[in-house]
């Protein structure tokens, strides 16, 4: 072996007890000052080459720091949408604005739910009248929430229903109150796809 090929090996072997160091002390998790959240980090290993680099997915927003049920009665965690593309639909199983709205949000999830992540926030009636409100108008097929205390849309400012929430994958988050066409909705979620 010759000067430079071992060189070169000591430090690689260098660089790889610096990282196995470094890693051990962390506990495989990165958390946010003052959060409390912690998301675990992806490594990328370029194939043969020995580097590694962490990358790391970004900070709920605020208004993501959440738990609820779904109408099936699952746990779901807001934080679970951060670094992703997602639009919560918030509506109520006897408003007419929603009943109007909600075949175009079935079409948009149709269109864009490979791309966009949906989540539909029902507030303000019981969870029979939420789950029949989903079957008929088609939106069964993406995750809805029973918020019948509007707890999450208060966190999102939502004080009558329809109205959407636009989650960036840049964490930005625009509430949009009221309804909006199906050529407005689509332009949106187009914009934001992933």
């Amino acid at each position: 072996m010759n000067a430079s090929a071992r060189t070169t090996g000591q430090v690689l072997l260098a660089s790889a007890a610096l990282l196995l160091v470094s890693a051990c002390g962390s506990g495989g998790e990165n958390t946010t000052s003052g959060t409390g959240d912690t998301a675990p980090a992806t490594e990328n290993t370029a194939s043969g080459t020995g580097d590694t680099t962490t990358e790391k997915k970004p900070a709920a927003p605020e208004e993501l720091r959440f738990t609820a049920q779904t109408l099936g009665g699952e746990t779901f965690n807001g934080t679970s949408l951060a670094g992703e593309p997602a639009v919560l639909w918030f509506w109520a199983p006897w408003c007419p604005n929603c009943q109007r709205e909600a075949p175009t949000i079935a079409d948009a999830e149709a269109k864009h739910g490979d791309q966009v992540t949906f989540v539909g926030v029902a507030a303000r009636d019981e969870v029979p009248a939420m789950k029949d409100f989903t079957t008929q108008y088609g939106i069964d097929g993406f995750t809805n929430l029973n918020d019948a205390k509007a707890a999450v849309w208060a966190r999102f400012g939502v004080t009558y229903q329809p109205a959407f929430a636009f989650i960036g994958a840049d964490g930005s988050v625009d509430v949009v109150k009221g309804s909006l066409s199906a050529e407005e909705l689509d332009s949106r979620l187009s914009a934001m796809a992933r």
